[in-house]
């Protein structure tokens, strides 16, 4: 088969983006590997499918992850998704709705940035019992679509993050789905720099929509300070994170704004 596909970019976080409106594309857990393979094939960290929506979206959203497995959301990915369909449909209002499993999102086009309304966040936990050999720093859960471990340190640059990120994706914890471990430093009470192990990609990636909200949020919780929050990501760039606090260590209308970009357009055979 021959599959017709655009390369996109979302702060260093690069997927591979398909049209599978007509539903005709069934591809194999295996085949999306090989596809998101940097040898083998195009190369990325996941795999973004625009299917008819189901029910109160434009369109849905289908997300894997680089090793094939299906994920509920990405938060870099929902960026380029929703640029790639603002073009894909000719949206007039550069507003859209789409469906992931984590629900129904919102993403509106600003020049070449896009800034997508993300899900409630949920199943909150600060100061978990996880504990690994090579950080002593506390471990936070938060849930912003897809789950995430958050842990500040004082030194990104000496954080080994395959190895303290694999002990925390692999922790009984979280047995047996796993969980995203992501490394905080506090550079202002308003500006963090984050770096992200990923469940699914088994690696460091340059950057992670959800990873990054879900840190922001929890400094905020830890640290009171208020929206928004600049958080820099290994692959340079920068990402906002807006939010509305409630009383209850509760969030809404939570926002995420940053770049998305088109890099390519090919077909490789599958």
């Amino acid at each position: 088969m021959t599959l017709s596909f655009t390369k996109m970019n979302g702060a260093g976080n690069d997927f591979v983006v398909i049209d599978n409106r007509n539903l005709e594309t069934n591809l194999t857990k295996d085949q999306i590997a090989l596809i998101c393979d940097r040898n083998r094939g195009v190369g990325a960290d996941g795999l973004l499918a625009v299917e008819p929506a189901e029910s109160d979206g434009d369109v849905k959203f289908r997300y894997y992850n680089a090793d094939g497995g299906e994920a509920e959301m990405c938060g870099n990915g929902a960026r380029c998704f929703g640029r790639f369909t603002s073009r894909l449909l000719g949206n007039q209002s550069d507003t859209l709705s789409f469906e992931t499993i984590a629900g129904t999102l919102r993403a509106r086009i600003v020049g070449d940035q896009v800034c997508v309304e993300m899900s409630d966040p949920v199943d909150l936990e600060l100061d978990s019992p996880v504990s690994i050999p090579s950080s002593p720093s506390p471990v936070h859960n938060l849930n912003t679509g897809v789950p995430h471990a958050v842990s500040f340190v004082e030194d990104l640059s000496s954080t080994d993050i395959v190895k303290s990120g694999s002990q925390i994706r692999y922790h009984d914890h979280y047995s047996p789905a796993g969980t995203n471990a992501n490394f905080v430093q506090i550079h202002a009470p308003d500006h963090l720099s984050v770096r992200t192990y990923e469940r699914g990609v088994e690696n460091e990636t340059l950057a992670c929509g959800t990873g990054v909200t879900a840190c922001a949020l929890i400094h905020h919780l830890l640290t009171g300070t208020p929206s928004p929050i600049r958080v820099d990501v290994q692959g340079g760039e920068t990402i906002s994170i807006a939010f509305e606090a409630l009383d209850d260590q509760q969030f809404k209308n939570v926002t995420k704004t940053g770049p998305a970009d088109f890099v390519f357009e090919g077909k490789i055979e599958v």
